[in-house]
């Protein structure tokens, strides 16, 4: 898939009913999701336990568009070959979760998966700065993960540094948590271009009436339009 800086909306499927998960994914795409988010969790290196590669696999069966799974597990680095073949289109793991963050993310690509590092609320941008070579997306956690539903945590701040320290690499600037009509524009106005939404999009919705998921889609891409920043040389005015 090519680059571009287009805003993508990436709905995350931790908020989908659990029972109909193929289902779910099919109405959401059909809505105009742009990627389909997999938020993976351990009860180890997050309080909560969600998915491993065989719910994956069955998940990709289903899924048209870009599968991005987003691992909240220490450690990552056995597990990267079971994610790859499950079908696994970009990994994004925790710089909080190992020593060896290069090792890591070298790992990913040499897999066949794009690679992403996520950065927790109190990780500063500069943590990623000899890094940004090696991947192609930054996460920025706009809670502090192992939930959904949490309240937005303002980091418009770190995500204005991360863009200007990006440049014009073909890096995306991915937000998850709390996005929604009031703060998809915020973010998306300090940089950011890969929006993750669970609560907001699938509020009010069911498969038998996804039309609601659609409107919900639509309301928050119209407004992170209205933050969208003019951009002069690969960085936000």
């Amino acid at each position: 898939m090519p680059f571009d800086r287009t805003i993508k909306i990436a709905p995350s499927i931790l908020s989908a009913d659990f029972a109909n998960f193929g289902a779910e994914i099919k109405a959401i795409e059909d809505q105009g999701a742009d990627w389909v988010h997999v938020d993976v969790m351990d009860g180890h290196f997050v309080p909560n336990l969600t998915f491993g590669p065989p719910a994956v696999k069955a998940f990709r069966r289903h899924v048209t568009t870009l599968m991005d799974v987003h691992l909240m597990i220490a450690p990552v680095d056995p597990y990267i070959d079971a994610f790859a073949e499950a079908g696994t289109d970009m990994l994004t793991t925790h710089i909080e979760a190992g020593p060896h963050i290069h090792r890591t993310l070298q790992a990913v690509r040499a897999a066949g998966m794009k690679a992403g590092v996520a950065l927790n609320p109190g990780t500063p941008a500069e943590a990623v700065v000899h890094l940004l070579d090696m991947i192609d997306l930054i996460c920025v956690m706009t809670v502090n993960p192992g939930f959904g539903g949490q309240t937005f945590i303002d980091m418009t701040a770190k995500v204005r540094t991360l863009r200007g320290m990006i440049g014009d690499r073909p890096v995306h600037i991915q937000i998850d948590g709390g996005v929604d009509t009031q703060t998809a524009p915020l973010v998306v106005r300090a940089g950011a271009d890969v929006l993750v939404s669970g609560a907001a999009v699938f509020r009010g919705g069911t498969v038998d009436t996804p039309e609601i998921y659609g409107n919900n889609i639509r309301a928050i891409r119209a407004a992170a339009a209205v933050g969208q920043p003019e951009v002069s040389c690969g960085r936000p005015k």
